[in-house]
């Protein structure tokens, strides 16, 4: 399995915690649930940090079946729209830039 993180690293604009988690549910999560081929769209947010680590008050972590699922899905029209809706969410609630990851999930038989 394939999971493909959004680490958005940085602070969301003082106040506005509830609204920017709302805008989150409404606006980001629905886009991003309809990719083709996910097996999976969840977000949390962080509620601490460690002194010193860097500060990710929300993740967004797609899970895919294999690199071919991801592909297809990067290539949709539904990545603009759902790019299109966090950039507007950003704009107005949070200050900082996303990191992606990808991370590839083997399993062993035993």
């Amino acid at each position: 399995m394939i999971t493909r993180y959004a680490l958005f690293e940085g602070s969301i604009k003082p106040g506005q915690t509830e609204a920017f988690r709302a805008a989150v549910m409404e606006k980001i999560l629905p886009k991003w649930k309809q990719f083709p081929g996910a097996l999976d769209v969840r977000v949390s947010f962080a509620e601490s940090r460690d002194d010193g680590a860097p500060e990710f008050p929300m993740i967004l972590a797609i899970n895919y079946p294999d690199l071919a699922a991801v592909e297809v899905a990067l290539a949709s029209p539904v990545r603009t729209q759902a790019r299109a809706a966090t950039e507007e969410v950003l704009a107005e609630f949070f200050d900082g830039r996303i990191h992606h990851h990808v991370t590839l999930a083997n399993e062993f038989a035993l």
